[in-house]
C-alpha cells in the first residue's frame, strides 16, 4: 500500500499535470498556439517554466496530450458500445448525432486549435492525424454497424457510409451550422440527423437503375 506521503505526493504531481493542461488548453484557444509562451503556461499555471517541459512536454507534448483528452474521452468508448447495441438505424442516427454534439461543446476547442496550427506546424498536423484516425475509426464502425442493421441503401458500401457520417458529423458539420451560420445546437442537431439518415438511404450517383 501506498504511504499517506507518498499518495499526497502523487495528488500533488497529477493536480499539477492537470493545471499545466488546463492553462496551455485556455492559452491555445484564446491567443493561438504560435502566440502562446511556455512563460506563458507556466505563468497561468502557477508553476516554474522547467516544469511545463518536465511534467508537460513543452507545448509539442501539451498539444498531444489535448488529442488524447478528445480523441480518447471516456463517452468515446461509452457511446461506441452503446451503438453496438442498437438495432433502430434511426436511434441509433439520433444517438450519434447527440454525442457528437456532446464532443463538440466540451471538445470543439481542442479540434479548433489543432485544425488551425496543423497547416503550419509538422507536430500539430501529427497530432491532428491521429485525433482523425481515431474519429474516422469510430464512424467506420458506427457504418458498418448501420449496415447491418438495415440503415444504409444496400448497394451502399461501409466506406461510402463513412464518408457521408463524415460529411455531417465529421469537423464541419456542427462548425458549418452553429459557428459559421449561428444556428443553436438544438435546431443543429435534427437537422444533421435527418440529413445524414436521407443521404444513407439513397442510391449514390451511378447505383440508379437507368431505363
Amino acid at each position: 500500500m501506498s504511504t499517506p506521503h507518498k499518495s499526497r505526493r502523487s495528488d500533488y504531481a497529477e493536480a499539477t499535470r492537470l493545471a499545466i493542461v488546463e492553462a496551455a488548453r485556455l492559452l491555445f484557444s484564446h491567443k493561438g498556439y504560435f502566440a502562446t509562451t511556455v512563460e506563458e503556461i507556466a505563468a497561468k499555471a502557477r508553476v516554474a517554466p522547467t516544469t511545463v517541459y518536465a511534467v508537460g512536454g513543452g507545448k509539442q507534448g501539451l498539444l498531444r496530450t489535448l488529442v488524447d483528452i478528445w480523441s480518447q474521452a471516456p463517452i468515446v468508448a461509452a457511446s461506441m458500445d452503446e451503438f453496438e447495441s442498437l438495432t433502430d438505424p434511426d436511434e441509433l442516427l439520433r444517438r450519434l448525432s447527440a454525442v457528437t454534439r456532446t464532443m463538440r461543446e466540451g471538445y470543439g476547442d481542442i479540434m479548433h486549435i489543432l485544425i488551425a496550427t496543423a497547416p503550419h506546424n509538422r507536430d500539430a498536423a501529427h497530432a491532428l492525424g491521429i485525433g482523425t484516425r481515431r474519429y474516422r475509426d469510430a464512424l467506420t464502425a458506427v457504418a458498418t454497424h448501420l449496415h447491418k442493421i438495415g440503415g444504409t441503401h444496400p448497394e451502399m458500401t461501409t466506406e461510402q457510409a463513412t464518408s457521408i457520417l463524415w460529411f455531417y458529423f465529421g469537423y464541419n458539420g456542427y462548425s458549418a451550422l452553429v459557428d459559421e451560420n449561428g444556428w443553436p445546437y438544438d435546431q443543429a442537431e435534427p437537422w444533421l440527423t435527418h440529413q445524414a439518415t436521407m443521404a444513407l438511404r439513397i442510391p449514390l450517383p451511378g447505383h440508379e437503375n437507368i431505363d
